[in-house]
């Protein structure tokens, strides 16, 4: 698969204030990591990432819309049968900031279960953090959701970071004005805030999953 995905084409044209249009239709796409599936959903309009075994009807017969039909649990489970499925997150992005990185390489933060999830999900996946060896703030840098750049973080709470802090120090991994997303459970509040404060902005919703269809 050449080019760039459908699904990094929307989501750097939302960062940019540009929106499909709000038809309340569904796309499919094809899926941008091998045995990943997944929907990202936007206002009044949805893009199902899924692998070409499952017909257009069956993704009708669930009810895939873009008001909300594209994310409902049944359509979810529907396409995953008895394969893993994640949460349903919110979808932000933000521009690199690019200049001199102030985290550091940390090969030995690659078993932190975020890094291990990362991993699952994700190609390319790289761990950072800050110098002091005793400080476990991690971020991941990998090639993610249609591949763009996407952030993950989590912040050692032994220390004095921020969430802002450590997102807006992730952001210059990341050259100046690549679009770079990252993905946020709606019921993580503090991380929320967190993005939102180092400039990240939500433009969707995204929820994926390893199908298993018997």
């Amino acid at each position: 698969m050449g080019g760039v995905h459908p699904i990094a084409q929307v989501l750097s044209n939302a960062a940019h204030g540009e929106f499909p249009d709000v038809d309340g239709a569904w796309e499919r796409v094809d899926p941008w990591h091998e045995g990943v599936e997944g929907v990202v959903a936007l206002t009044g309009h949805a893009l199902i990432a899924v692998a070409d075994d499952v017909a257009d009807a069956r993704i009708d017969a669930l009810g895939a819309n873009g008001f909300g039909g594209a994310t409902n649990p049944r359509l979810v489970a529907g396409l995953a049968g008895d394969g893993w499925i994640d949460a349903l997150d919110v979808v932000l992005v933000a521009n690199g900031l690019g200049g001199e990185p102030t985290l550091v390489p940390r090969s030995d933060l690659r078993n932190h279960p975020r890094a291990e999830h990362a991993t699952a999900v994700r190609t390319g996946v790289a761990t950072f953090g800050y110098a002091a060896a005793d400080d476990h703030t991690l971020v991941t840098l990998a090639t993610g959701l249609g591949g763009l750049p996407e952030l993950g973080i989590e912040v050692d709470p032994r220390k004095g970071h921020t969430g802002a802090e450590v997102t807006q120090a992730a952001l210059t991994l990341v050259p100046r004005e690549q679009v770079v997303v990252a993905a946020c459970a709606p019921g993580n509040a503090r991380a929320l805030r967190a993005a939102l404060a180092a400039g990240f902005e939500p433009v969707a919703s995204v929820q994926l999953w390893r199908p298993h269809r018997p």
